[in-house]
């Protein structure tokens, strides 16, 4: 892991199999070229281990290998060295589990999986304690992000905390996913002040 080695192990997983439509029927998302680059960017900036793209489809699979391949090995390397960078630890997988696995297979220990909800109203772990936690304990940590209308309750059951939602400044809770990453990853890695006052306070916003 790039930066600080005295922090916690993070690892995100952007889901989109299985998640929900809007009519609330399981469903697996396509991906998009913009979340793969966006999202690898700020793994990259704030020192994730792993990105991974949690899909079944072969299609799909496919379609995230190639992207990752022209960036890291063929004609984009050249072109944008820093892309390929970011890109290098772009993994796609079939299904959680398998994201797990991978994660045992690099340090050893089995993640704490945390989810996010745009709205969830059950128990919560605020920013202020997930920083801490990171800042405190040796044990990786898998960040999920879903796609589509929001993970399925049985991603839920195998989280072990939940995130507070990201607030703003209404009742819109409509981000793209690649924003949240963001936010939430600047959150908990940012070393920042404001960043610092939340972690001593756990004060999320």
């Amino acid at each position: 892991m790039e930066g600080n080695s005295d922090l916690g192990e993070v690892f995100i997983g952007l889901v989109h199999y299985p998640v929900l439509n809007k009519n609330g029927v399981v469903v697996a998302t396509s991906v998009t070229n913009l979340d793969i680059h966006d999202i690898a960017r700020a793994a990259k900036t704030y020192g994730v281990s792993k990105f991974f793209i949690i899909n079944p489809m072969q299609t799909q699979k496919k379609l995230v290998k190639r992207i990752v391949e022209y960036w890291c090995e063929g004609g984009g390397k050249s072109y944008n060295h820093l892309r390929g960078m970011a890109l290098e630890n772009v993994d796609v997988v079939d299904d959680l589990t398998s994201a797990k696995d991978e994660i045992i297979a690099i340090t050893g220990v089995e993640p704490e999986i945390v989810g996010t909800w745009a709205r969830y109203d059950g128990g919560i772990i605020t920013i202020g304690e997930l920083r801490n936690k990171l800042d405190n304990e040796k044990t990786p940590f898998l960040i999920l992000f879903g796609t589509g209308w929001g993970m399925t309750d049985s991603i839920k059951k195998m989280c072990t905390y939940i995130i507070e939602p990201i607030r703003g400044t209404g009742e819109y809770h409509h981000l793209s996913v690649r924003s949240a990453v963001a936010i939430i990853l600047d959150r908990i890695r940012g070393r920042n002040e404001v960043n610092r006052l939340i972690g001593d306070t756990n004060v999320a916003d």
